[in-house]
């Protein structure tokens, strides 16, 4: 079981979700977060003054996977937000120790579905 964490630009998240379905995916949490990379920030003017602003707006999506659907969904996400510039977002792969699902009590990759 994996839990798969990735930061995408805002406006990619409904291809990421259509790529997604596509890939038999349908169980996500969307976050919206502000952060930078290697994109940095830009600065803007408001009423005369020059303000720079460093953190942009990402979303964060999170997904618990068994290990049959660690590449799938990494690919769907890869092919949902990816736009060849700088700040596309990145992905996290991390493993989950264990899963439990509330209504029945479940325990292990099946709680996770």
């Amino acid at each position: 079981m994996k839990l798969i964490i990735a930061y995408i630009q805002p406006h990619a998240l409904n291809k990421v979700k259509q790529e997604l379905y596509k890939a038999d995916v349908k169980k996500i949490s969307v976050t919206n977060a502000m952060g930078c990379g290697q994109q940095g920030g830009y600065t803007e003017q408001y009423r005369g003054v020059a303000l720079e602003v460093n953190l942009l707006k990402k979303v964060r999506i999170e997904i618990a996977v068994n290990d049959n659907f660690v590449q799938p969904t990494l690919d769907a996400i890869a092919t949902g937000a990816r736009s060849g510039e700088i700040g596309d977002g990145k992905i996290f792969i991390l493993p989950i120790e264990e899963c439990i699902r509330i209504r029945t009590g479940e325990h292990g990759s099946g709680a996770i579905g």
